[in-house]
């Protein structure tokens, strides 16, 4: 079994930002080499987030206002967490959107079904940030 492993660094501009990685994620299946395996892909920090969904603007605004009614940023002084931090908000939002995902790999390629693609969710930005890609197969 071959096994492949690559950080894939992000800076937002943005507190709160959605980047689609599929392509950067579908460069690793080629640079790997495996034709047939599975896919982990996960965000190393606290506050971002890896998940798969549909590459459409308008669900992208959905998400974000669907999480900031679950976990809205301000009045910061809501949030114990948020005595020497203003983040507490993100911390809730990357639980609720994931830390990873796992994808089949199957002929080379991402084993997707139809308008999945695979996004970065950023929720405490404007800081550099991983995600490890970890693939193993054949």
């Amino acid at each position: 079994m071959k096994s492949y492993r690559k950080e894939l660094w992000f800076e937002t501009k943005k507190r709160r930002e959605f980047i689609n990685i599929t392509p950067l994620i579908e460069e690793c299946v080629r640079e790997s080499g495996i034709k047939e395996g599975l896919l982990l892909c996960n965000a190393m920090h606290i506050t971002s987030s890896v998940f798969i969904n549909d590459d459409e603007p308008g669900l992208h605004k959905d998400f974000e206002n669907f999480l900031e009614k679950l976990a809205p940023e301000k009045p910061y002084d809501q949030y114990y967490h948020n005595t020497y931090e203003d983040n507490a908000d993100a911390h809730l939002k990357r639980t609720i959107m994931g830390r990873e995902v796992v994808v089949a790999i199957t002929d080379g390629k991402l084993d997707f079904g139809p308008w999945e693609q695979i996004f970065y969710g950023e929720f405490d930005g404007r800081r550099k940030k991983r995600v490890l890609v970890k693939i193993i197969g054949e």
